[in-house]
């Protein structure tokens, strides 16, 4: 672990929060329009933060009446942005299980050499049945045919930008995310930024030394992978003024939207049930034979054994179905759990997701960070100029361990 923690800024269209767009502070399509990404860029620049980040799916959810999608595709966002900061890390999302690993390498390094070396790409596999469709497939594929594929794109992907030897930084950064077995093995192998969803402290620490023990079994050294939570932070002058906008939050939320998002996520109808019945643990599987996406089923599926909440408790926890940890508090607050977390060896640094855009992260980046500075927890200025300049990372190749090839699609 570094000295210094890490900290992103997750762009997460208008806040974390499933009614975050219809906050008081929020025009309501606001991040719908370039100028929402470049405000909260470069704040997040001026703040000297390591990256920002974009999330993304290839598919347009069904749901647009109760919260607005993503609007801008990555890549193309972050080119614009690249024009109009300096020195912060751009990190996009781009799926691969439904991309061409010539296309991604070829589109990729060209937004690294753009951008003057401060790319990341966050490599996922698509889970739903709506992006299958997308692609014209009856259902997704399951979950370990996903990651066979991943294991196969990104190595095709990496193997280029070597043969290439282009990139301003030496290879364009790997961000991965993904908290199932398979998913813990390809963050071992490729990653070097791990998002991770963890809800506990002891969850953080078992699942940062499970990537390190991965990633050093790969012939990597453990050191050169950055593991950063999310974190969503919802800020106040006061303890008092911090809980209103938290429940503010609860009072905004479209319900039919947080049902939805839970259903995916339990693989339950949760409109079919009382909302304040306990939620049936007895009818969820085991985490290995979950569909969809096993990092946040393995995560709500853990606060439904800590807590044994109804529905409506659950929506409330994940904050209408984000599923990150939510910190409530002053900007005091806010850094001294950011602090624990980064000295107990849960976290490298953080993935920070407002709560809303851009004042949450306004508050994030003149009140929570400027504590961390006066602790020696976080940089004044920046040292370097590219992304794995800023995060402590080696600009070498990193070693390719043979894997056969996924089965054909």
């Amino acid at each position: 672990m570094g000295a210094q923690l890490h900290l992103n800024v997750n762009i997460l269209n208008a806040g974390v929060f499933g009614g975050s767009w219809r906050h008081p502070e929020n025009p309501p399509l606001s991040s719908w329009t370039p100028e929402h990404y470049v405000r909260v860029a470069r704040a997040a620049e001026a703040a000297r933060l390591d990256a920002v980040f974009l999330a993304d799916g290839p598919v347009l959810e069904g749901n647009l009446e109760h919260r607005p999608g993503n609007s801008i595709e990555p890549s193309v966002n972050l080119a614009h942005l690249s024009a109009v900061t300096e020195r912060i890390g751009l990190v996009a999302t781009l799926s691969s299980s439904y991309n061409d690993a010539a296309e991604i390498a070829h589109r990729l390094l060209g937004l690294d050499e753009v951008s003057g070396g401060r790319f990341g790409w966050n490599v996922v596999t698509t889970a739903g049945a709506a992006a299958a469709r997308n692609f014209g497939r009856t259902a997704e594929p399951a979950h370990a045919a996903r990651y066979g594929r991943a294991a196969d794109v990104v190595s095709a992907v990496v193997r280029a930008w070597d043969d290439a030897g282009t990139s301003p930084q030496e290879r364009p950064v790997v961000v991965q995310a993904g908290g199932s077995t398979d998913g813990l093995e390809l963050a071992g192998r490729f990653g070097e930024v791990i998002f991770s969803a963890s809800q506990t402290l002891e969850e953080g620490v078992a699942f940062r030394a499970a990537v390190r023990a991965t990633a050093q079994r790969h012939g990597r050294r453990p050191d050169d992978v950055v593991v950063l939570p999310g974190v969503s932070t919802v800020i106040g002058s006061t303890h008092e003024e911090a809980a209103r906008r938290r429940a503010l939050h609860d009072e905004l939320l479209p319900w039919p939207y947080a049902t939805a998002r839970l259903s995916g996520q339990l693989g339950l109808d949760v409109a079919a049930y009382d909302p304040d019945e306990p939620v049936p643990l007895d009818l969820l599987p085991e985490p290995d034979d979950a569909g969809g996406s096993q990092t946040f089923y393995r995560l709500v599926l853990g606060v439904v054994q800590r807590e044994h909440p109804t529905f409506r408790e659950l929506v409330r926890h994940l904050g209408g179905g984000s599923g990150h940890r939510i910190v409530v508090g002053t900007p005091q607050d806010v850094a001294d759990d950011l602090e624990r977390w980064f000295r107990a060896g849960a976290a490298d640094g953080f993935n920070v997701m407002p709560d809303v855009l851009p004042s949450g992260f306004d508050a994030f980046a003149e009140q929570v960070v400027p504590i961390l500075r006066d602790r020696g927890l976080f940089r004044h200025d920046y040292t370097g100029s590219t992304l794995r300049d800023h995060l402590g990372l080696p600009a070498r190749p990193l070693p390719l361990t043979d894997r056969p090839l996924a089965a054909t699609w």
